[in-house]
């Protein structure tokens, strides 16, 4: 298992391995050690974040957004460019095949977990479905959290 952090001193992203008998999780650049919470831990399964004191942890695909996002921009500019030599077989033909591009990617893309609050990321962890999908309510909270603490003096 492992997990990919902002360190809370150097703000630099990290990744660190760790067990279930984990007692810490060191950041690669400035050398933190960061404390895991007591309980945090279950044989292959994490029940809270190991790097802030958040319990709300939700799974999402192991998916990098950048890629979906490309995926998408090529189907519309290919397909643009094919409608734009009237080329009504081939504009839709583009289409279908970048849909079934993304069916196909999520299809085999796996699992991650993610904390709200501080968006770390854990991967290779067992007994996901323990934890909810992406919650828009959640996450408005602690967004709202993170606003009220940087607005206060």
């Amino acid at each position: 298992m492992n997990v990919t952090f902002a360190c809370p001193k150097c703000q630099a992203a990290s990744r660190a391995e760790f067990g279930d008998s984990a007692t810490h999780v060191n950041c690669d650049h400035c050398g933190t050690q960061i404390e895991v919470p007591t309980g945090a831990l279950a044989p292959q399964h994490v029940t809270r974040c190991l790097v802030c004191p958040s319990t709300d942890l939700f799974v999402r695909k192991d998916f990098p957004q950048r890629v979906g996002v490309a995926l998408v921009v090529i189907g519309i500019i290919g397909s643009s460019i094919a409608w734009g030599y009237g080329q009504m077989y081939l504009t839709f033909g583009v289409l279908f095949a970048t849909a079934l591009a993304d069916v196909l990617l999520y299809t085999f893309v796996g699992e991650q977990l993610m904390c709200y609050r501080c968006q770390a990321e854990y991967r290779g962890v067992s007994n996901m479905e323990s934890h909810q999908a992406f919650n828009l309510e959640t996450h408005e909270r602690y967004r709202q959290m993170t606003a009220r603490l940087k607005a206060t003096p």
